[in-house]
């Protein structure tokens, strides 16, 4: 069962960044995909908890480079029959046929997708036809590498902290955190594609997501935030010059950074007044 978590992992992972590459209307249908595989996810993450069953998020690196789209869609399809090979480890029968189910379907639905040519990994490093000056190119190109891993470190963290929490008052939070990070991670990931830059993030070590001190682990999470907005400030000045839409949107996200930590420091100021009660 071990291996049938990992492999729902990388199929997650690889749905999500074909996604990412696809320019027509397939994106949506690849994102709905997408979050049907990370609730499978959660399914077996919460069969492990339940069980006492130790885990971890390791997986090997998914391999997208492609020329065709139809090549993702095929190896996607490969993983989901492998897949259903394994479902037989499940002992939840509710699961295991919703799971089987969603495979059948999204399978057929895979081979009807428009096909489309790959340019996500070009490293053209232009925008659609938005002019950057060199300075702008290369502060963007730095931001996005380390943003979107940023952004699957810290869905991983939020969420290893949301199945192994008891409490609703943090599973808010978590959840809010969680789909923040989708959001940025979406939208870093289709900027990556349209740039020709795109890479899949590199693996997340146990030790950032499996912390001791959730007070120390929050209190470090604001300071990474502010960090953030520091980051978005500073490209949203390198761009500005040259690109008014660039700035515009890095702008949005720093302000969103704002909410982020407000949502941190609600839940450090939870878990002070839990501890007084003690």
């Amino acid at each position: 069962m071990q291996e049938l978590f990992k492999e729902i992992h990388q199929v997650w992972l690889a749905t999500l960044h074909a996604g990412f590459i696809s320019k027509t209307s397939s994106r949506v249908t690849l994102y709905n995909f997408s979050d049907i595989f990370w609730r499978h996810f959660g399914w077996i993450e919460n069969y492990f908890i339940r069980n006492e069953i130790h885990y971890n998020y390791d997986i090997p690196q998914v391999a997208l480079r492609v020329e065709k789209l139809s090549y993702l869609y095929n190896d996607i399809i490969n993983r989901l029959k492998k897949i259903q090979t394994k479902l037989e480890s499940i002992d939840d029968l509710r699961i295991k046929e919703r799971i089987n189910s969603d495979i059948i379907y999204i399978v057929e639905a895979l081979k009807l997708l428009e096909d489309e040519e790959v340019t996500a990994f070009s490293m053209n490093r232009q925008y659609n036809d938005m002019e950057l000056s060199d300075e702008a190119r290369d502060a963007l190109t730095l931001f996005l590498f380390e943003e979107s891993y940023k952004e699957y470190e810290l869905i991983l963290v939020y969420n290893y902290s949301k199945a192994n929490s008891n409490s609703a008052f943090l599973n808010r939070i978590y959840e809010i955190l969680i789909g923040e990070s989708v959001f940025h991670l979406r939208s870093f990931g289709e900027m990556m594609a349209t740039m020709g830059i795109l890479a899949v993030p590199r693996m997340v070590m146990e030790e950032i997501y499996k912390f001791e001190d959730l007070e120390q682990f929050l209190l470090g999470g604001i300071d990474e935030e502010r960090k953030a907005k520091e980051n978005c400030k500073a490209l949203s000045n390198a761009v500005s010059q040259t690109n008014a839409h660039f700035a515009s949107f890095f702008e949005f996200i720093n302000n969103q950074e704002n909410y982020h930590i407000a949502l941190m420091q609600e839940a450090l100021t939870y878990i002070l007044s839990q501890k007084e009660n003690i």
